[in-house]
């Protein structure tokens, strides 16, 4: 099926989502209008810059109140069917134009701009088509995100079977915001360095990494509950990974699954761990 025809995202719809885009846009149209100044306020009156800013307002606040009604009959049109891109574009561009006549009508007779309509309504197009095409693209994106991580969130609260270990493992960074999930199977380790760490996983056959801020400490405490365990100041491991407990004249050694060789240190701190859960491990 061609991409037009594909019913868009849920949460291009939903009622919060787009109070929030109607919001922002309004937001960023004043900040736009006052900084920018595609219309002519402050040269045909001599007026200063609150006079200005109360002005610029009250043509946003017009402005906005056509995307307004324009999501209020989208959001109950979508309510009995099924929006398509091809449909969502269209009422976007059916936006810009009703704005375009709007905003014009307002520049024309009530500032009183000397040019023709012609030309009013080719520029007014353009800044129109800024004013709602940014907001909207930078929201979209917003939402992507929200939604991918609501859904990395939801798989990783997902039941296992009894006796199993959660599969999905989440990172967050020392504010709290999920940054990067990997499937437990697919960990190998996590190495610290000042205030990050960088997270070593399979994938697609090859070795990959992902860089997180936050701290070794805070890695401990989230992946207790799994078979991750600390073997050295800097590093922690998959200990279903480890193929080889190997002892050299320097310690403990641990020889991870891979293709080319690859070993971890285990400083004395943690001997009595890692033989602990390696034993448990093999046991098991």
């Amino acid at each position: 099926m061609f991409i037009w025809e594909n019913k868009i995202p849920d949460f291009l719809i939903e009622k919060k989502n787009i109070v929030r885009m109607v919001l922002f846009t309004a937001l960023f149209a004043l900040a736009f209008i006052n900084f920018y100044a595609p219309f002519s306020i402050e040269t045909q009156f001599n007026v200063t810059d609150l006079q200005l800013f109360f002005y610029s307002s009250l043509v946003i606040l017009t402005g906005v109140l056509v995307v307004v009604i324009s999501r209020i009959l989208l959001y109950r049109y979508s309510r009995k069917n099924n929006v398509t891109y091809l449909q969502y574009a269209l009422w976007i561009m059916g936006e810009i134009i009703c704005m375009t006549i709007v905003y014009s009508v307002l520049d024309k007779y009530v500032v009183q701009d000397p040019r023709n309509m012609e030309s009013i309504l080719r520029i007014t197009l353009k800044n129109t088509a800024l004013v709602l095409l940014l907001p909207y693209t930078f929201s979209w994106l917003y939402f992507a995100w929200q939604e991918k991580s609501k859904k990395l969130e939801e798989l990783s609260k997902t039941d296992s079977p009894k006796g199993m270990p959660k599969r999905m493992i989440n990172f967050h960074d020392e504010k709290g915001t999920l940054r990067f999930s990997v499937f437990s199977e697919n960990l190998l380790y996590i190495e610290s360095a000042d205030n990050y760490i960088t997270v070593y996983y399979l994938n697609k056959g090859g070795l990959s990494r992902f860089l997180v801020r936050t701290s070794m400490k805070n890695m401990e405490k989230n992946l207790s509950d799994y078979n991750i365990i600390r073997c050295h100041r800097s590093f922690m491991v998959n200990i279903d990974k480890v193929r080889i407990l190997r002892k050299e004249k320097d310690g403990l050694h641990l020889e991870l699954d891979l293709d080319k060789p690859f070993d971890l240190p285990v400083s004395k701190t943690y001997v009595n761990n890692v033989l602990e859960a390696f034993s448990g491990n093999s046991a098991g």
